[in-house]
């Protein structure tokens, strides 16, 4: 999922969803065809991923989804056949809360968060600042963590996924976080002082994403739970049908594509989907 799409989606928004807002399109009833529901079927790349796959021999039958909490039920209901629209830890919350068992079989990428401060290109001189980060629990914990592998926060505790403020060891740290809204991120960019700001915003304050002054590692561990994956249902984990899609999500032409959407901030990531549903059951344990 990436981070326009990882705001806050409480558990019991997920379990009060009742209907299926979707459309589809391209329908074929053809033993090639693969049910893919998803949020990002209006992005510049999915049309070219659609046409990688049906030079790849498979063909798909887009679902668009109007929201985030629909494309998991969906999925595990059978309307879809798999769905490409999360990360390992919004999957994670979600069969926690659904008791469900969706899996993830591949993964596509991460878009790494990331600290702006006007007129700076470094975090040079950010000691004694305060940091404002986004205050909902999916942003806030990952923005924590920004910060602490950047070496402006120290926490209490290793290995913590979704740090809060109170799991900051203040005194041993260079910098205060304040938690505010996340649209309010860019305004406490506008008058100067740092900002993790979640990638959503940037366009619309007109903040280049390469004014990034740190961001987080992909490859870290913290970085983990927000791989995104294409996910299906347990029955569906080796299916070679649909594991073609993760093939195509990989060639160069989505890729690219994928790129000029995110304005060169996405990075792809390639864990297998061993690796993955190891990092999910962490994720789910952690959940309980």
């Amino acid at each position: 999922m990436k981070f326009r799409r990882s705001a806050a989606l409480g558990l019991a928004t997920i379990l009060a969803a009742t209907s299926l807002t979707a459309c589809g399109r391209g329908a074929s009833n053809d033993e090639d065809t693969i049910k893919l529901g998803t949020t990002e079927a209006d992005m510049g790349y999915w049309k070219v991923f659609e046409d990688e796959a049906e030079k790849a021999g498979v063909k798909i039958k887009t679902t668009q989804f109007a929201d985030y909490s629909t494309p998991n039920r969906a999925l595990s209901e059978g309307e879809v056949d798999a769905n490409l629209f999360q990360h390992l830890k919004f999957l994670a919350e979600y069969n926690v809360g659904a008791n469900d068992t969706l899996v993830p079989i591949g993964s596509t990428q991460i878009v790494p968060l990331a600290l702006y401060w006007k007129d700076h290109s470094s975090i040079d001189g950010i000691d004694g600042q305060e940091v404002a980060v986004p205050n909902d629990p999916s942003n806030q914990g990952r923005a924590i963590n920004v910060l602490k592998q950047a070496g402006l926060v120290t926490l209490k505790s290793e290995g913590l996924v979704t740090p809060t403020p109170a799991d900051i060891d203040t005194a041993a740290s260079k910098v205060k976080v304040v938690p505010v809204d996340s649209a309010q991120t860019t305004t406490v960019y506008s008058e100067g002082k740092p900002a993790i700001i979640n990638n959503t915003f940037l366009e619309r304050a007109n903040i280049d994403a390469k004014a990034a002054i740190f961001k987080d590692d992909p490859n870290a561990p913290e970085a983990e739970p927000y791989i995104n994956a294409i996910v299906v249902r347990q029955d569906d984990v080796n299916n070679e049908k649909i594991a073609k899609l993760v093939e195509v999500y990989h060639t160069e032409a989505v890729q690219k594509a994928l790129s000029e959407d995110s304005k060169g901030t996405s990075v792809e990531v390639k864990r297998d989907k061993a690796e993955l549903k190891e990092i999910l059951d962490r994720l789910q344990a952690n959940q309980k």
